[in-house]
């Protein structure tokens, strides 16, 4: 699994490095009416991606952090439940038997 994300990720970096060589260029990028960015096109795509990226990345790392701790609350309670020693309670006493009805004889 290690080798296909590396994979992934060489693939994705030669992308971005052919990319960048072929879109070097300056671009205006206008935030307001009196703020402008002069820059070249592949770092507005890298700042974009980024923007995108990293959030996300952010929420699915807490949602892991998150569930992580509470299967280990859960796994702890398990333990905990399975060390706890069970005495066992006096032995349950047999009903009385309930005499037979005479019939009158």
């Amino acid at each position: 699994m290690q080798f296909i994300r590396t994979a992934l990720a060489v693939i994705a970096g030669i992308v971005l490095l052919i990319f960048s060589v072929n879109n070097w260029k300056p671009v205006e990028v206008r935030i307001w009416d009196t703020l402008v960015l002069d820059t070249k096109l592949p770092a507005v795509v890298v700042v974009s991606f980024l923007l995108g990226l990293v959030p996300m990345w952010l929420i699915s790392k807490a949602g892991r952090w998150r569930l992580k701790r509470r299967i280990q609350t859960l796994e702890n309670a398990v333990l905990a439940a399975s060390q706890t020693v069970i005495t066992p309670s006096a032995p349950a006493l047999a009903p009385e038997p309930v005499p037979a009805a005479d019939n009158g004889q």
